[in-house]
């Protein structure tokens, strides 16, 4: 069923296109109601307006706190039209029907994102009149269709010209809107409120934790076939990250697919030179860095070319017609990039079933700045049971300045290079990971073990499989070793330096292996757990 729109009221905080939309409104000889600042804008616009003020007979007060919380608005909003006594009733106190509610709230979580914002600042900017309008209009969907966002207007009056009103099924969708914008907004206050210290600094983990995730699409099962399963983003998702690809070709995203190509990218978007990482369930297989995306990719490959079969296949740099050739000549998943040349779409489309996605890296680097943060996940968190463990991502990078020396012999400049590049790749890895290096690409990795010593005789095996030479290559290990035969095991297959966080027990015994194998090493001070 379709209602007409004889009545708007519009009282908005970010005015983006409210002018228009009202001119629009008011052209169709819909009755304009508004407020305060929107109300004058309005006018000034040559917009016919009447003031709420006006409209309930009753002034604003309290510095604006109070001027649409009056039965004349709220009761124009909740009369149910298909009720004659809710009719009869609004009708005996000279209230008229409100139709459409354009409202959206004051900038609370723009304002408590600035360094220099007080509590003071923050009070102030929780809106109290709007939520509550937006409640009565949702509510009351059946009769008023409620516009809490900019991009909805295009749509809701395209419908009003073509049909007089909104349809139910139109007034349902914005309901649901609102009531999800009124809860995000909550949220937003609960998390700010609740991270506040007696001493007016702010907790990074607040006393309760409010979720914000919107949906983007329903998959056709889980991890397993008999596990249902959806992908939801950030409410502000940051820039660069998985969930702002654009899917070029082929088939639709799986559980694992999505869980593999956000390894796969936020690995490969680490480094700040070409760079490749092929990914197989969850950690990587090879990774590589090179001339251009071609040859990165085709070092990465070498790493364990048997693992790289169904991978997921990452770049940080565009993707041509000869990189997207050498892809193509096995079997991939998912490929990702910042952009792909005319004639690498060209390729791709021959593999209809090959998932090409497309995520810009627009203000993401990877050097340390401030914009690169914004660009990876500010927390990691993880169900347990009926709880959350929740936990700053591990952001943490590593520069040469920070390594420290701790066996009689140094490293090369070529050897730190590589040992830092391994470092790099070893956060990525499922603990206990090893991971063999050499001339910035891996040459085996040994990853999720229950002891570090196997982790080492794995990588070593892989190495072999692929007819990789480890003699003169470099091992990260990302914990620390907890004895001294796992750094015999490396040696003995020809590593010649090693990167580890130091902080066992035991490392005096393995430092003193290592100078007994002539090995160079450095610690890092830092741990790369990943479960």
């Amino acid at each position: 069923m379709t209602r007409a729109i004889r009545r708007a009221l519009i009282s908005v905080s970010d005015k983006s296109g409210v002018v228009e939309l009202a001119r629009a409104l008011a052209g169709l000889g819909i009755e304009i109601l508004s407020t305060g600042g929107t109300a004058k804008l309005l006018a000034q616009q040559g917009v016919a307006v009447t003031e709420v003020s006006d409209h309930t007979r009753f002034p604003e007060m309290l510095d604006g706190r109070v001027k649409t919380l009056h039965p004349s608005i709220h009761g124009g909003l909740l009369a149910r039209r298909e009720l004659d006594a809710h009719m009869q009733a609004i009708a005996a106190h000279g209230i008229v029907p409100i139709d459409l509610l354009v409202v959206n709230l004051y900038p609370f979580e723009a304002t408590v994102a600035r360094a220099e914002c007080t509590l003071e600042d923050a009070i102030e900017n929780i809106d109290i009149g709007g939520p509550a309008m937006v409640r009565s209009g949702a509510k009351n969907w059946r009769g008023v269709g409620v516009l809490t966002d900019a991009a909805q207007y295009a749509g809701a009056l395209a419908e009003i010209r073509e049909t007089g009103g909104l349809s139910d099924a139109t007034r349902f969708a914005l309901a649901v809107a609102a009531f999800n914008a009124i809860a995000n907004y909550d949220g937003a206050i609960s998390d700010y409120l609740s991270s506040l210290r007696p001493d007016g600094t702010r907790s990074e983990f607040p006393g309760q934790s409010n979720g914000r995730f919107v949906k983007l699409q329903d998959l056709r099962y889980g991890e397993n076939p008999h596990q249902r399963a959806a992908f939801y983003r950030d409410l502000h998702p940051a820039p660069g990250s998985l969930v702002t690809a654009r899917q070029l070709q082929g088939k639709e995203l799986s559980y694992n697919n999505i869980a593999d190509a956000d390894a796969a990218w936020e690995c490969v978007k680490s480094f700040d030179t070409p760079a490749c990482v092929i990914v197989k369930h969850a950690n990587p297989c090879g990774v590589a860095l090179g001339a251009d995306a071609a040859d990165a990719y085709s070092r990465a490959f070498r790493t364990d070319p048997t693992s790289a079969f169904g991978g997921i296949i990452a770049f940080n740099r565009p993707v041509d017609g000869e990189a997207a050739r050498a892809v193509s000549k096995q079997f991939v998943e998912v490929v990702l990039a910042p952009s792909y040349t005319d004639e690498a779409k060209q390729v791709f489309s021959a593999k209809a079933n090959a998932r090409v996605l497309e995520i810009p890296l627009d203000g993401v680097r990877p050097d340390g700045a401030t914009d690169w943060e914004r660009g990876r996940n500010a927390q990691d968190v993880k169900r347990v049971g009926s709880g959350l463990l929740i936990q700053s991502a591990d952001n943490r990078g590593m520069t040469l300045s920070e390594l420290k020396v701790v066996t009689k012999r140094a490293p090369t400049e070529a050897q730190l290079n590589d040992l830092l590049f391994a470092w790099r790749v070893a956060k990525y890895v499922k603990s206990n990971a090893i991971v063999f290096c050499g001339d910035g690409m891996t040459l085996g990795v040994g990853a999720g073990q229950m002891s570090r010593i196997d982790s080492a005789r794995i990588a070593s095996i892989k190495a072999a499989n692929a007819g990789l030479q480890l003699a003169g290559s470099v091992v990260a290990s990302d914990a620390f070793f907890p004895f001294r035969d796992g750094l015999d095991v490396v040696a003995d297959v020809g590593a010649t330096a090693v990167i580890q966080p130091g902080g066992s027990v035991r490392d005096e015994e393995v430092i003193a292996a290592a100078d007994e194998r002539g090995i160079a090493m450095v610690f890092t001070g830092v741990r790369h757990f990943r479960h």
